[in-house]
């Protein structure tokens, strides 16, 4: 990064991704992980070398999780898959929503017990036949749990620093939901956290004070809101399709974004043309660190 002026975002690749989401920071490797959905590919970006890798996978890739044995959890359309970013290979084949030939996985994340939250949608985006699940591994193997449903587009999903509230969006209601997480896992407490007015919740994460930070599809921005639901002043970005940040560098105060050019008109390219590029401003609060999926915990 060569700016230092606050939540002043510069394009640091001009990458033009279709479906760019769901971006993390591995810290170990000062790199950050994403993807474009569409194009069934995975990028690793380096800010400090600039170096820039890519790997084809077997199907759409929609979230890249890391796992404590230094592999990912990859959320594909019908299930989970493991890749290794070090032989560019998939397996661990588990089938999700087998029932549900029509939906796909969406988005995802790890909670600060080392557990997995991700959602589905309705590949179609008409129907309201997404749900959220949680992901938990012991020693005899990987436990998907169901907790809610009716979603037609899920999205987020994203813990509290805490690990006491989960928060996931409903992209074409407009709306993000908050719940409350038990001892046990299971959700209560069902609220409307937010609504937006303009554009649609896509990507969320929480920073170190808990704020909610959310891309929006359609609205050129990335929004934020207080634990209590309180919108602040938002962060206005050049391009129209913002979907997902991450927290990364070594203070946590680099903010990455990932944005798409799928749905845009052929006049609203002309006008963004760095659309579906990496975008990263700085900010005055840390992020979290990025969790890891725990193995047999």
């Amino acid at each position: 990064m060569t700016s230092t002026t606050l939540h002043q975002p510069e394009c640091i690749l001009d990458l033009r991704a279709t479906l760019g989401e769901g971006p993390v920071w591995i810290a170990g490797e000062k790199s950050l992980y994403f993807v474009d959905i569409l194009e069934a590919k995975i990028h690793r970006f380096t800010p400090s070398s600039r170096d820039h890798q890519t790997w084809s996978a077997p199907d759409r890739v929609a979230f890249l999780l890391p796992v404590a044995d230094g592999t990912f959890l990859a959320g594909m359309p019908d299930g989970l898959r493991r890749f290794d970013p070090r032989t560019g290979g998939f397996s661990d084949h588990t089938i999700v929503e087998a029932e549900k030939p029509r939906n796909r996985l969406n988005d995802g994340c790890v909670d600060p017990q080392g557990h997995v939250w991700f959602g589905t949608m309705d590949d179609g985006e008409e129907n309201p036949s997404g749900s959220i699940y949680r992901i938990v591994h012991d020693e005899s193997g990987l436990h998907i749990t169901h907790h809610d449903e009716g979603y037609t587009v899920s999205n987020g999903p994203a813990v509290s620093p805490c690990g006491k509230v989960l928060y996931v969006c409903d992209s074409p209601e407009q709306t993000i939901y908050a719940f409350d997480i038990k001892e046990d896992g299971d959700l209560e407490n069902e609220r409307i956290f937010a609504r937006l007015d303009d554009g649609y919740p896509d990507g969320i994460v929480t920073d170190s004070e808990g704020t909610v930070w959310c891309g929006t599809w359609g609205g050129g921005r990335v929004a934020r809101f207080k634990p209590d639901g309180t919108e602040l002043p938002p962060i206005p970005m050049p391009v129209t399709n913002v979907t997902k940040v991450a927290f990364g560098g070594d203070d946590l105060k680099t903010v990455f974004v990932t944005t798409a050019r799928k749905g845009l008109e052929a006049e609203t390219l002309k006008k963004e043309p760095q659309a579906g590029s990496l975008f990263a401003f700085r900010t005055d609060v840390s992020g979290v660190p990025q969790q890891v999926f725990r193995l047999n915990g």
